[in-house]
């Protein structure tokens, strides 16, 4: 077999071809490889970002918002000062019943 120069410039075509092909293919995962970088960085500055506004919500929940504990006390003191308002109606239905009975009509002395 003879070496010409038409099969050793096909051989360069052939091998260029397969070298620029994995060349290309090489750029396009070194690329992805790039873009997940920038995606991973910006997951884990939004984790950040996400924990700090979860802890802020859970403190501004803490100072504003009151427990179970606290409510009852709440609730506690609201049912006393009912029980109170209750008593004095009570008191004041007896105090107005007084005032409705009719008079003993009082005797006249003198002449």
């Amino acid at each position: 077999m003879i070496l010409t120069w038409e099969i050793v410039a096909a051989f360069i075509v052939v091998g260029g071809a397969i070298a620029g092909g994995f060349w290309r293919i090489w750029g396009l995962i070194d690329q992805a490889k790039k873009d997940a970088v920038v995606r991973a960085e910006a997951a884990i500055a939004l984790a950040g970002v996400t924990r700090d506004e979860l802890a802020a919500h859970k403190l501004h929940v803490a100072e504003t918002y009151t427990t179970k504990a606290g409510m009852a006390e709440q609730t506690s003191q609201i049912m006393k000062a009912i029980d109170g308002v209750s008593g004095k109606l009570d008191h004041l239905n007896g105090r107005i019943d007084g005032l409705m009975k009719p008079a003993a009509p009082r005797s006249r002395a003198g002449g």
